[in-house]
């Protein structure tokens, strides 16, 4: 079938890419302020769409990720009817660095000789 009912509500999705542990946080968060129920499906969250439209729950999803502190690595896209959270290209995840200097300084530098 190529063209919806208009009876039926379509689904928006929040596909949350790389942030799968953000997915609790975000369905709190849309319970809050958007005041509708999103429900997890595989790796993504399904919202429904019956008070909200996509443009507000990209302003959400948006407003969630600058609130978390994400905005630095992620931003928001809108494709179809999902809004998805990308990673900035060259962006990788940080490592660990492990530092293998000296454990002690010595006499002089302790005292600043």
């Amino acid at each position: 079938m190529l063209f919806r009912h208009k009876s039926e509500p379509a689904k928006l999705q929040v596909d949350l890419g790389d942030l799968q542990n953000e997915k609790d946080r975000l369905t709190n968060y849309l319970q809050l302020h958007l005041k509708v129920t999103a429900s997890p499906v595989k790796d993504k969250l399904a919202v429904d769409s019956g008070n909200v439209t996509l443009s507000d729950l990209h302003h959400a999803v948006k407003k969630f990720i600058y609130s978390t502190g994400h905005s630095a690595t992620h931003y928001i896209s809108i494709e179809g009817a999902t809004v998805k959270i990308n990673r900035f290209k060259g962006h990788e995840k940080k490592k660990e660095k492990h530092d293998r200097g000296s454990m002690h300084q010595s006499a002089t530098q302790s005292w600043g000789l």
